[in-house]
C-alpha cells in the first residue's frame, strides 16, 4: 500500500516517475502533479522530499550523471577495452548502454534530451566520453590493432557521432530496418556492421558486380 512506503522508496520512486516523463516530453512540460500521479504519491510528499520541482531535476540530473560516470568508470572502460581487443567487437558507447541498462531504462531518452537540446550537462557529458574514445583508441593504436589515423582527435569524434547516432536515433532506426538497435537482435547485427566497416571500409566491390545492398534481416515493404 502507498502509505507503507519508506521514505527511501517513496523517494526513488519520484525521481524515477519524473526521470521517465522528463525523457519523453522534457522537464518544462511536465507538472509536479503529473509527476506525483505517476509516482502514485500526493504533491505534498514531492515537495517534502525534493522542495520543489527545480529541486527534483537537480536530483533527476545528479542521478543520471552518476549512472553515466559509472558506465564510464576506468574500470569499466578498461574492460571494454579488453574486451575489443580480445574478442574484436566494436566496443561502442551502445554497446555499454545495452549491457549496463534495461531495455526499458529511459535514461537513453533522457540522454538524447541532453544532447540534443544542449544543455551544459550533455555538452560535458559528450566531452567526458569523446575523451573516453580518444583513450581507448590510443591504448588499441599501442597494441597495433588499429592504426592512430592522421587526424586521431577527429577520427574519436566520428566514431564516437556514430555510436550516439543508435542512441539518439534509436526509434527511426527501429522503424527503418524493423528492429530496435538496443535490442540484442539489433545490437547485435548494428555491432557486426560496425565493425565490418571500421575494419574492411565499404569498398566498391557490390557497385562493381552489381551486388544487392539489401539484407535478409530487413523488412519487406
Amino acid at each position: 500500500m502507498l502509505n507503507m512506503r519508506s521514505d527511501f522508496t517513496a523517494q526513488a520512486l519520484i525521481r524515477e516517475a519524473a526521470l521517465r516523463l522528463f525523457a519523453d516530453h522534457g522537464p518544462d512540460a511536465v507538472s509536479l502533479r503529473r509527476i506525483a500521479d505517476q509516482a502514485e504519491v500526493s504533491p505534498a510528499l514531492v515537495l517534502h522530499h525534493y522542495g520543489s520541482k527545480a529541486g527534483l531535476r537537480e536530483a533527476v540530473d545528479a542521478h543520471a550523471a552518476k549512472m553515466f560516470d559509472e558506465l564510464l568508470d576506468p574500470a569499466n572502460s578498461a574492460d571494454m577495452a579488453r574486451e575489443v581487443l580480445a574478442q574484436g567487437n566494436s566496443g561502442s558507447i551502445a554497446e555499454a548502454f545495452a549491457r549496463f541498462f534495461p531495455p526499458d531504462s529511459p535514461l537513453p531518452a533522457y540522454l538524447r534530451r541532453l544532447l540534443m537540446s544542449g544543455d551544459p550537462a550533455g555538452e560535458r557529458l559528450f566531452q567526458h566520453w569523446y575523451e573516453g574514445t580518444l583513450a581507448m583508441l590510443r591504448m588499441m593504436a599501442d597494441k597495433e590493432m588499429i592504426t592512430p589515423g592522421e587526424d586521431p582527435g577527429m577520427r574519436a569524434a566520428f566514431l564516437l557521432a556514430n555510436d550516439l547516432a543508435v542512441i539518439l536515433l534509436r526509434r527511426p532506426i527501429e522503424n527503418a530496418v524493423g528492429v530496435d538497435p538496443l535490442a540484442p537482435e539489433g545490437l547485435t547485427r548494428w555491432a557486426a556492421e560496425a565493425t565490418t566497416i571500421y575494419r574492411d571500409g565499404i569498398g566498391t566491390v557490390g557497385a562493381a558486380t552489381g551486388e544487392s545492398l539489401s539484407h535478409p534481416h530487413d523488412k519487406e515493404t
